[in-house]
């Protein structure tokens, strides 16, 4: 039976991420070792980092005075760095669930936050909009996709100060303008690679303008300085992020990945709309993700939800469990998941639908 995988993350990687990544386990770059045990500092795994780089720029359309980073600690880490990097006095954030919610918290210990607005009072289904980022702030940061509720933030917004955001969950999705950022940072574990890195988009001439001491493992410019090899970098993860953008680029780039992603996203929701036993739990459909969809059943309905998991996973669906915080059942749909498990599983809810 084909196994569809919808889980949040880790999540789904491409067949030529997989499949390149196991042979490069057995053997890397024809040296007869495997790239789990090569030195990171070779020339062959330079060559690795600097391709890597290279097509992150390129598919983000990355302008000059940037640095792409491989980092590791996870986008947990990068809350607390980013303020310690660039939080002189005050910071604006938009509180959209929990993983700005720890984002905030973080950045507490290193400044005032003025948080703009939340999505608390509606329990994160809406992103707030009536809100203004005061000029006086040192950066705004908001988290672009909320993948235990399915919410997300699709453009740029307009501010009168730089941005730093986490990308996590939807980067390589859309289109950036990077120009607007000081910080763009996404566990990879996503939309990219395995667990275990995170890439980090930083502003060269924003470094270095805090007064503050910071430990030399925590300063960006630690890391652009010696090009993500100031430590071991998560060698194994930085290979399989490497194959995931070349198998973008062979997709026709970001503007292509997007229009899959839209048609994806449009297809599960329209059946969820329609059906007369689910609802999606994001009503507003500004504020809908397109990576995760999150959906329960209807009241009347509120039996079937274990049988429905069940059922769904006897038919190879896997992951759709929902968060423990919002329940139900969640479908996230990264790049790599193809259109055929999207049917597969509108199909599924519609047989399980007819049979009760």
């Amino acid at each position: 039976m084909k196994k569809h995988n919808f889980y949040a993350g880790p999540s789904i990687l491409s067949q030529y991420t997989i499949k390149n990544t196991a042979d490069a386990i057995i053997d890397f770059a024809d040296m007869g070792l495997s790239i789990l045990e090569i030195s990171h500092r070779s020339k062959q795994f330079q060559a690795v980092v600097d391709e890597a780089v290279a097509l992150v720029k390129e598919l983000l359309e990355v302008p000059e005075g940037y640095s792409v980073l491989f980092l590791g600690g996870g986008a947990s880490l990068q809350f607390a760095m980013a303020p310690m990097n660039f939080l002189n006095t005050k910071a604006a954030y938009l509180d959209t669930g929990v993983w700005a919610s720890k984002a905030i918290k973080e950045a507490k210990l290193f400044g005032e936050v003025d948080v703009v607005a939340s999505g608390k009072d509606t329990k994160y289904t809406v992103i707030p909009t009536d809100w203004i980022v005061p000029a006086d702030v040192d950066y705004f940061h908001y988290t672009s996709n909320n993948t235990i509720y399915g919410t997300e933030i699709r453009k740029d917004p307009e501010v009168p100060v730089p941005m730093i955001c986490d990308m996590s969950s939807d980067i390589f999705s859309r289109p950036v303008d990077v120009s607007k950022y000081d910080l763009i940072y996404a566990g990879a574990q996503k939309n990219l690679a395995p667990s275990g890195v995170t890439i980090c988009i930083v502003k060269d001439a924003a470094l270095g303008k805090v007064s503050r001491v910071i430990p030399t493992m925590l300063k960006y410019k630690t890391h652009v300085d010696k090009g993500s090899m100031f430590n071991t970098p998560p060698v194994l993860p930085i290979f399989a992020a490497l194959q995931t953008l070349k198998y973008y680029k062979s997709l026709g780039g970001i503007r292509e990945i997007e229009k899959m992603d839209i048609a994806k996203a449009e297809r599960l929701y329209e059946a969820i709309d329609t059906s007369k036993m689910f609802v999606a739990t994001v009503q507003d459909k500004a504020s809908r993700s397109i990576m995760n969809v999150c959906f329960v059943m209807k009241p009347e309905y509120a039996e079937f939800e274990k049988d429905f998991i069940d059922f769904a996973t006897s038919k190879g669906m896997m992951g759709i469990k929902g968060h423990r915080d919002v329940g139900g059942f969640r479908a996230s749909l990264y790049n790599a998941l193809p259109m055929e498990s999207v049917d597969a599983l509108v199909e599924c809810m519609r047989e399980f639908e007819s049979l009760h």
